[in-house]
């Protein structure tokens, strides 16, 4: 088989291809090898592939003698939170995310609730191509338990960051489209607990999605087409392990991702400001927004576990990623497409103001993203010549290179899979942002 995609945090694959059951396993041992003694949970997305996965996984964890919480289709910020309310001493969530129907793949959590550092990521990998796995004898297999309340802390925690009567007493129309995801499980309980009037797109979670799985403007034209049909007050749209969020105003707008965590941020910090961190490929947005609330703003490396890191380590307010994954402590470290529709609810009904109104309100950029082949080792030169033809800028190689001017910004990042460079670029015009791209890629392949 071929290889996986395997990171610190997990691995994803194309079953059949560069997944299988056993290697799940191999994986998912190398993990339980390097935890705390505790159980272990288990949970996946909804694919139709999950539930095999898990079963595998299930299997090779009792036989390296932990026992496992089975708490079969959960999203993955209500894995974090389950975990912690379990006192397990880790979780593996089954999911590939925004990929399609093909991928599977696995998530690793720590018992903090989080996903887990770079630095025992490592380990993992490390234990996994060893290829050794101590297996037990008959008399210490563990053993396999239910989860008889999968949601309820998760509801209980992301309600008590709103004021739940007052969202209640709009009565607001709501579109969720979980496309056949996990989102659903606890998305319906949340909007009906704030008594939305709610249509639910894709709520079985059995994988068999109706658009591609990655919530874009492209891939929800039907959706917005829905949410104006419906008369909804807003359309909500995650991806199929529910940790990402889009929004789609009343009018059918798709207002987007990037929207959803500036949307939360602005809320928030009306009533709490606070130190907040977004990842260094996020939109200038957020920074506008702490600024204008007299907030410490502090910019990660890109990825969920370096936000969190960050955040806690400034102890911030809120935070999150720009692909739509807001990030609330009071909740979990764990983007949380969840903590997005109750902030989102709650600004509508404290403000009487409807979805487009509060986007319109936010400050306005626009983000191009490109890519260009790039071998590895010609990554350091190709940087080294961006940072010297735009030497008007600010430069930062927290990750890859960061060029940063008043109003726009630059980010060049090697990928860790694949022998290209991504290069995003945000400006006040999408035709801004094209050109700066393009001017960086040519800048690339005129001096590597």
């Amino acid at each position: 088989m071929k290889e996986p995609i395997i990171s610190v945090s997990g691995l994803r694959g194309v079953i059949g291809e560069s997944l299988s059951p056993e290697l799940a396993m191999r994986f998912a041992c190398a993990f339980a090898t390097g935890l705390e003694a505790g159980p272990i949970v288990v949970t996946r997305d909804g694919r139709a592939t999950g539930r095999m996965l898990a079963d595998a996984i299930r299997s090779g964890l009792c036989a390296v003698s932990r026992n496992v919480i089975d708490a079969d289709v959960a999203a993955t910020p209500t894995t974090g939170v389950l975990l912690r309310s379990l006192q397990a001493a880790g979780a593996i969530q089954i999911s590939a995310s925004h990929n399609p129907s093909p991928y599977n793949g696995i998530k690793l959590f720590g018992a903090d609730g989080r996903v887990i550092v770079a630095t025992l990521g490592e380990e993992v990998v490390e234990r996994y191509r060893s290829g050794e796995t101590s297996w037990v004898s008959h008399d210490q297999i563990g053993v396999v338990a239910g989860c008889e309340d999968v949601i309820g802390e998760h509801l209980r925690l992301v309600l008590a960051t709103v004021d739940a009567e007052r969202i209640r007493s709009k009565r607001f129309k709501v579109l969720l489209d979980s496309n056949h995801g996990a989102g659903s499980v606890l998305g319906r309980k949340l909007l009906e607990s704030c008594g939305c009037e709610l249509t639910l797109l894709g709520g079985t979670p059995d994988g068999q999605f109706e658009h591609t799985p990655e919530p874009t403007a492209e891939n929800l034209a039907g959706v917005r087409r829905q949410v104006v049909e419906a008369g909804a007050d807003v359309g909500f749209c995650q991806d199929p392990d529910a940790d990402r969020l889009a929004v789609i105003d009343e009018a059918g707008r798709y207002v987007g991702e990037e929207y959803t965590l500036a949307l939360c941020l602005d809320h928030v910090l009306r009533a709490t400001p606070g130190p907040v961190v977004t990842n260094c490929a996020t939109s200038r947005m957020s920074e506008d927004l702490a600024n204008r609330y007299g907030c410490d703003f502090h910019r990660s490396a890109v990825g969920e576990a370096n936000v969190c890191t960050m955040m806690q380590d400034v102890n911030a307010i809120f935070g999150g990623e720009g692909n739509g994954g807001p990030i609330d402590g009071r909740v979990g470290y764990v983007r949380d497409s969840f903590v997005g529709m109750a902030s989102i609810l709650d600004a509508m009904a404290a403000r009487e103001m409807k979805v487009s109104e509060l986007a319109d309100e936010l400050p306005s950029y626009a983000i191009h993203k490109t890519k260009i082949t790039l071998d590895h080792d010609r990554v350091p030169t190709a940087l080294d010549a961006i940072e010297e033809h735009f030497s008007d800028a600010t430069s930062s190689r927290q990750d890859g290179l960061r060029i940063d001017w008043p109003d726009r910004w630059l980010l060049i990042r090697a990928s860790n899979t694949e022998p290209i460079v991504r290069i995003i670029a945000e400006t006040p015009t999408s035709a801004d942002s094209v050109r700066l791209c393009e001017s960086a890629a040519n800048v690339i392949s005129a001096d590597v």
